[in-house]
């Protein structure tokens, strides 16, 4: 990943890590080749990620510290390096979803990150501009999927998604893109803890012009509020403009299809696609 994907903090720390990793595997008198082998990769792959330009998944981190005896040093650096995976306008927005008992988005430009299937997930990455490397898209794609662990937490958190009618209708990606994405709308939609509601296009009223927003509630009883928009995001903690924001969201479910109203909107969708 190139520098100015990534703020000088993350790609410091991605060098360190890799500084470690290196000096680990030289004291076990290993080639990159011989590591990689017993690791699963490629040469040229240990060797990107020693000199910071590569992301380890979290199970090659756990493997590499077991192999190199490092004790738990490698392992104890895993959560940073994951928090390296996402843009750094999102780092802070990531760890608090991923450890939200509710969690309610707006989205109007594309489907929800955390509906995304992988196929749609990389249409999106690859229309964005400036171009992104191909190994930046696919280290965005997991880092997109991994969020999904959300959906397998126990507790289960409480989850909820308001999305525009033409979200649903533009085919990013292509028609059997669009398909797929729609069906994994309504499988995660159909879980106890999910609803979905499609705001129709044929609303004359709409209670938030404003762009899309998440609400996110923590385990310390508190509210946040997500803003994003071309790269610039804002977590908001203060309560006139979070209240602000959940008075929206409020005046959006009552205006938009409820639940099952919406799943049987995808559903039609599906059918014309």
């Amino acid at each position: 990943m190139a520098e100015t994907e990534r703020d000088d903090g993350a790609a410091g720390f991605l060098r360190c890590f890799g500084a470690q990793l290196r000096l680990l595997r030289e004291r076990e008198g290993l080639t990159r080749a011989e590591l990689g082998s017993r690791l699963g990769y490629g040469e040229d792959q240990i060797a990107s990620v020693e000199l910071g330009r590569r992301i380890p998944k979290p199970e090659m981190i756990d493997r590499a510290d077991e192999v190199l005896g490092a004790g738990g040093l490698l392992v104890a650096m895993k959560a940073e390096v994951a928090r390296a995976r996402y843009p750094s306008f999102f780092r802070d927005a990531a760890r608090l979803e991923a450890g939200a008992v509710e969690l309610h988005v707006y989205a109007n430009q594309v489907v929800p990150g955390l509906l995304q299937t992988e196929e749609y997930a990389r249409a999106i990455f690859r229309m964005q501009r400036p171009l992104l490397d191909d190994e930046v898209i696919e280290q965005r794609v997991g880092a997109r999927l991994a969020r999904h662990e959300i959906f397998s937490r126990r507790p289960v958190p409480l989850l909820s998604f308001i999305i525009e009618e033409p979200v649903l209708r533009r085919p990013s990606g292509g028609q059997s893109v669009l398909r797929g994405q729609l069906e994994q709308i309504l499988l995660v939609g159909r879980k106890r803890n999910v609803e979905v509601q499609v705001m129709p296009m044929d609303r004359e009223d709409h209670g938030a012009m404003g762009g899309p927003f998440n609400l996110i509630d923590t385990a310390e009883e508190r509210r946040i509020a997500y803003t994003e928009v071309q790269d610039d995001s804002r977590l908001y903690t203060g309560n006139p403009k979070v209240r602000e924001l959940e008075a929206r969201y409020a005046i959006l479910r009552s205006q938009a299809l409820t639940p099952r109203e919406s799943l049987s909107f995808v559903e039609k969708l599906l059918g014309e696609t």
